[in-house]
């Protein structure tokens, strides 16, 4: 078929169209997606559209560090408690709660435990940060008259922003010792920083438009819309996802043995999810005659134990008659028993059980203290070491710790304790033979041991661990291990806080008559994982990334990746990491330590820092 000029030239202008318009229909759409791109993410910049901005700061409690000096050198000042206030400052607007301190015109304590407060102050509309400083003013006595000067002991400084509803400076999340928790040279301070809130639920609305993505005019902490048992506002602060669900009954990033949902039940208590934390609760047993010491534990030999664990770390946390404990909380007074054995009959389980709740089990320890002789740690349940018997009675305090003034009677109380609390940390006799050593004359823990190791075990081995050293009134501590290359342990670089927790696998078989009869059979598997699979290279490849995540402070740890076999679509984790601290030779097992994704082996964990940068990033 042939076709003429006119209508070649028809064809010609109709393909230039035709490719024009093609050309033309891919540059409107290409602009017109990149135009929904950029709209995907409005930034609401606005910090207090509902409410007037405020800004409160609590002072949720302040303890003083000196114990230690006063209690383990010569002289009588340990009876003078610490007298001292606070001053909080924002953006140069200066308030002090001294002569409005509760019982008196200053806090007289060690420790204002249950003694919170706060300070409100307004802040101008639509400010996005503000200059928080909190600073410790001790009293002190002027020589030998009766005047007294203010000594400024402590100061710290924070920036809060209204945007995140964090704080940054001498504080901030992430940090060492612990979000919202100062540990200075003199004062431990805890504290919060939070602003007026429409909804009531702590999270800024910036967040909850910017970040979240949630409703602002309703309350987080009633919901959990991922249904992991924790609502929305705990998982906010604390950085996870509220929206994707986490195994919080297995998460324990800091390996305390305390679960993430067991941390969020313990919120009040100041329970960390990524600080280790000691929690004992403590009765005590009727006295059965006139002429007795009455079972207590005293205030100075608590702050004792709580300085001493604060030096390496870790938070302890004594519950020995608190306020709000539930019922069977701490502080209860026991019938009356004369005799105990850690080994015939284990007469604590009848305490244990009935006085001990089920709900605290698991999160703490259990502390006995009543006016039979000797003390122990035994278990009672399963073969978990929780359950701790000190005797403090007159014959042990005079005859046994050699304690004739009420100091040392403190001091000896509190290393009785101390060792107790040892064994639950996994430092037993079967892992290290210096561990409950005496000297042979008093008994003979190793009969075949030869003199010379035996001896060297005695003398070297300096711990509150060892009975040669328990009562040495200037000691109170744990070996750090510098003594002896052979005979020495360093305790510190070897206690596995989970130890209550688990079943240990030594048993004290009713048939043991020294420690050389106690056996290790340690058959632990693993992790046993059933769907999931162990990923070396992954985990090799992610190693340095993964440590981060782990919160050990005295040993490194073995970290495993696992991950899931077939992964369901949705949003769902399928991969977990697990850490285990290398103290052997303490047993120890492996903790879930996080959740994340991998996919196209591509690791990836959630990460509320970076959808904040994210969105910062949209600021003009």
């Amino acid at each position: 078929m042939k076709f003429g000029i006119n209508a070649k030239k028809i064809f010609a202008i109709l393909g230039v169209f035709v490719i024009l318009v093609t050309i033309f229909a891919l540059i409107f759409f290409r602009e017109e997606k990149k135009g929904e791109e950029e709209k995907e993410f409005i930034l609401d910049d606005r910090v207090s559209p509902y409410v007037n901005q405020g800004l409160f700061v609590e002072i949720l409690r302040v303890r003083n560090r000196d114990i230690l000096n006063r209690m383990l050198s010569f002289g009588e000042n340990w009876r003078e408690k610490p007298r001292f206030y606070y001053i909080v400052e924002v953006d140069g607007k200066v308030c002090s709660n001294k002569g409005n301190c509760g019982e008196s015109d200053l806090y007289e304590t060690w420790d204002t435990f249950g003694k919170e407060s706060m300070f409100t102050f307004d802040i101008e509309e639509e400010q996005k940060t503000s200059r928080v400083t909190i600073k410790i003013v001790e009293e002190n006595k002027k020589g030998i008259s009766l005047r007294t000067n203010d000594v400024e002991k402590e100061t710290l400084t924070v920036i809060y922003d209204y945007r995140t509803g964090r704080w940054s400076g001498d504080d901030n999340f992430g940090d060492k010792d612990g979000y919202g928790y100062y540990l200075g040279e003199n004062y431990e301070i805890w504290f919060n920083v939070y602003q007026s809130d429409y909804d009531n639920d702590e999270i800024p609305y910036w967040i909850e438009v910017n970040v979240l993505g949630t409703d602002p005019t309703v309350n987080d902490c009633l919901l959990d819309p991922d249904g992991d048992g924790i609502p929305t506002c705990w998982e906010w602060k604390w950085g996870y996802d509220p929206f994707t669900q986490n195994d919080h009954s297995n998460l324990d990033p800091d390996i305390d043995g305390i679960s993430n949902l067991e941390e969020y039940k313990m919120r009040k208590w100041f329970a960390n999810p990524f600080q280790p934390d000691i929690y004992i609760e403590v009765d005590f047993t009727e006295k059965n005659k006139i002429i007795e010491i009455e079972p207590t534990l005293y205030e100075e030999s608590k702050q004792m134990l709580i300085e001493r664990f604060a030096q390496h770390g870790i938070k302890v946390f004594i519950d020995d008659g608190w306020s709000d404990s539930p019922p069977n909380g701490g502080g209860e007074i026991l019938p009356h028993a004369s005799y105990f054995d850690d080994v015939l009959g284990k007469q604590l389980l009848q305490y244990y059980t009935h006085h001990f709740s089920d709900e605290r089990k698991g999160i703490f320890r259990y502390l006995v203290i009543s006016s039979c002789s000797g003390g122990f740690t035994s278990p009672v349940y399963f073969n978990k070491f929780d359950a701790m018997m000190v005797g403090n009675n007159l014959k042990d305090v005079l005859f046994t710790r050699l304690a004739f003034s009420p100091k040392s009677v403190r001091v000896v109380l509190a290393a009785a304790v101390m060792h107790e609390l040892g064994h639950t940390l996994g430092l037993v006799p079967a892992i290290f033979p210096g561990n409950d050593i005496m000297p042979r004359y008093i008994g003979d823990r190793y009969p075949n041991m030869s003199d010379e190791d035996y001896n060297g075990y005695v003398k070297n081995y300096v711990s509150i661990m060892n009975y040669r050293y328990i009562y040495k009134k200037d000691l109170f501590d744990y070996s750090d291990g510098s003594h002896h290359q052979k005979y020495d342990m360093d305790d510190w670089g070897h206690i596995y806080l989970p130890t209550f927790e688990i079943d240990i696998p030594i048993y004290e078989d009713v048939s043991i008559k020294t420690f050389e009869d106690f056996k290790i059979v340690d058959e632990y598997p693993g992790i046993v994982l059933k769907g999931w699979k162990f990923d070396e290279n992954l985990t090799k490849q992610n190693l340095e990334k993964i440590k981060k995540f782990v919160t050990v402070k005295n040993a490194d740890a073995d970290i495993q990746i696992f991950i899931k076999n077939n992964s369901s679509s949705g949003k769902e984790y399928n991969l977990r990491v697990y850490a285990k601290p290398k103290v052997e030779p303490v047993f120890a097992i492996y903790s879930l330590v996080a959740e994340g994704y991998v996919k196209d082996n591509n690791f990836e964990l959630y990460s509320l820092d970076e959808l904040i940068k994210y969105a910062k990033s949209f600021i003009e």
